[in-house]
């Protein structure tokens, strides 16, 4: 059985996106706790912000940013080629 490297990147990466997005739906949710007294979620989600969220979210933003740059660099290589 053949393992694609791509393919385990994109899983990686899916995975990651949405860690992302649960966790900033945990945070909107530990916010209106706060605002009706109670401080648990967001000293919680306080805790989890160094060591686990923001790795996720330099991921997620390095990502983007290859697969931009990536897609430039091919559509203005492949329109070089097709201007020569």
């Amino acid at each position: 059985m053949k393992i694609n490297f791509k393919k385990i990147v994109d899983n990686f990466l899916l995975v990651n996106l949405f860690l992302v997005i649960i966790f900033a739906i945990y945070f909107l949710f530990s916010i209106f706790m706060q605002i009706n007294g109670s401080f648990i979620f967001l000293k919680y989600f306080q805790r989890l912000w160094n060591p686990l969220i923001v790795p996720l979210i330099t991921i997620l933003i390095i990502s983007a940013l290859i697969n931009g740059i990536t897609s430039w660099l091919q559509r203005r290589l492949h329109s070089q080629e097709e201007d020569i």
